[in-house]
């Protein structure tokens, strides 16, 4: 089964003329939903794991892993209630918050990669400010806060094909 599937409507008046609309699949959109939710819940828990210092930014990586999470969640279970009744107003609605997902983690995993490389510096010094445990936990979090992009701009494609066609 694809994310985005055919349908064919008949008009009232048996015409010939046929409308297409296209819908989600309900069970891509669930699995696609739960992997975001599982990385951007391993950023969240890697960053939450680590040192931050009070003039460290990774309270913005926090913010966004931990809205993002909620949001995706809150956003499943809409769609899992036929809260969104396939209309339009709700394709425009899923593929604004996407994008903004978007735009979110991956301003997250760019200053998320900038501070774990500033991390390597305090880690390999003759004495570290930081054990090398918290340098090795901010990699991990910097390549899932990038899969974590990569899977919204997913959704985000998916979600404007489908925005699209209404």
């Amino acid at each position: 089964m694809t994310y985005v599937e055919r349908q064919k409507f008949d008009e009232e008046e048996d015409d010939g003329s046929e409308i297409y609309v296209y819908t989600m699949a309900f069970s891509d959109y669930c699995r696609l939903c739960c992997i975001e939710k599982v990385f951007g819940g391993l950023v969240w828990i890697l960053v939450a794991s680590t040192y931050v210092t009070e003039n460290n930014p990774q309270g913005w990586v926090m913010f966004v892993s931990v809205f993002c999470f909620v949001m995706t969640f809150l956003w499943l279970i809409i769609f899992a209630c036929g809260g969104h009744k396939n209309s339009s107003a709700w394709a425009t609605a899923d593929f604004i918050y996407h994008l903004i997902a978007v735009m979110f983690y991956l301003s997250a995993s760019v200053i998320l990669a900038y501070v774990t490389i500033g991390m390597k510096t305090l880690t390999s010094a003759q004495f570290p400010v930081y054990p090398f445990k918290y340098y090795q936990i901010d990699i991990a979090a910097v390549v899932f806060s990038y899969i974590a992009t990569l899977l919204y701009f997913i959704h985000c494609i998916l979600s404007a094909v489908r925005w699209k066609s209404f």
